[in-house]
């Protein structure tokens, strides 16, 4: 399938829940969000684990599918975060032995420590990204973290310089990006929230290593950032600390939580060259929205995007929620989607 053509495609962030048969939810709500290994979310031998893995991106791609979600994930059902499966793959990496990054808040976690150069050696989700391909009938997008984020859920014991090293990452995700693309995957999308947790540092060398990262991907690319998990972060800011300077980025779409945060969204003057992923869905409420409730956010959107340049999705973190709560508010959405649609064309 092509990339649609049609107002107000609507798509997914990239997560979709895994099955309980699949993943201890007890487990995975624990690790938090790993940037080590997390094997005992797993409730698969390892023997039977790639097979079962299969079985649930098969349902989660029927379940979007259904919900009537126009651009489709893999729903990152094999990983066990969004950033590990990628991140501990390079070479230079020494997960075995875990240093730990602090949060502002001075919370301790545990994260890989880089010890020799970043590289990357093979191919990561090429795979991932055919077996979607072979098994959706939608327009298909595969996720991946960016260079700035994976530079800063590291303990650096290496580089002296860590532009540097968020440049050896760029160059890492680059190569992935490009094997990636000639699968015939519709949409590229970089996830990269730590830009607005180190605002300072992403306007050093973040948008850099981002526009190095995408450097000769054709198409449809995006630049993904958020406030963290609903199920991890409670209450959200009214706004984004790092969000104007990503116009800069050579990334066509900037995607964006907004409506659990409940965002200003005149912020959205500032990307006015930019098509926006806005988030119409808010995940850290288990009650399903209204088609008219999605409608409306939809709206307030387009008082600020015009609407060839407004793509609804959800806020991020969808594979924290009940299976059946996440697909009832992905049909929700892509009503509602429809209803503003049908209003645009008179």
């Amino acid at each position: 399938m092509t990339y649609p053509t049609h107002l107000l495609p609507t798509t997914v962030v990239g997560s979709y829940p895994q099955p309980d048969w699949l993943v201890n939810r007890e487990t995975l709500h624990h690790h938090g969000v790993p940037r080590t290994h997390a094997h005992d979310v797993w409730r698969i031998e390892p023997a039977l684990l790639e097979q079962a893995q299969d079985d649930g991106t098969i349902l989660a791609i029927r379940e979007m599918e259904r919900a009537g979600i126009d651009i489709v994930t893999d729903g990152e059902i094999r990983r066990e975060s969004y950033s590990n499966r990628f991140a501990l793959a390079l070479e230079g990496i020494d997960s075995d032995h875990p240093g730990e990054v602090r949060s502002s808040g001075g919370r301790a976690t545990p994260v890989p420590r880089v010890v020799s150069r970043i590289r990357r050696v093979a191919a990561v989700e090429r795979r991932d990204a055919e077996f979607l391909l072979r098994n959706a009938t939608r327009a298909t997008k595969i996720t991946l973290p960016g260079p700035f984020t994976l530079s800063q859920q590291v303990q650096n014991d290496f580089y002296k310089d860590e532009e540097e090293m968020a440049m050896d990452y760029a160059i890492a995700v680059n190569q992935e990006l490009r094997e990636l693309k000639a699968t015939g995957v519709d949409v590229i999308q970089l996830d990269e929230p730590w830009v607005r947790s180190s605002p300072e540092k992403a306007t050093r060398y973040g948008i850099k290593a981002i526009n190095r990262a995408l450097e000769g991907i054709e198409g449809i690319t995006v630049v993904h950032l958020c406030f963290g998990y609903a199920a991890v972060v409670a209450n959200k800011p009214s706004g984004y600390s790092f969000l104007p300077q990503l116009a800069d980025t050579v990334a066509t779409q900037i995607s964006i939580e907004a409506a659990q945060p409940k965002l200003d969204l005149g912020v959205l003057r500032d990307l006015s060259r930019k098509t926006i992923m806005l988030g119409v869905l808010d995940l850290g409420d288990n009650i399903v929205e209204t088609k008219e409730i999605v409608a409306a956010r939809i709206r307030a959107g387009l008082k600020f995007v015009d609407a060839e340049r407004l793509v609804p999705a959800p806020d991020c973190g969808m594979k924290y929620l009940p299976r059946d709560v996440a697909f009832g508010k992905l049909k929700a959405m892509a009503e509602g989607a429809a209803i503003v649609r049908k209003e645009l064309a008179g």
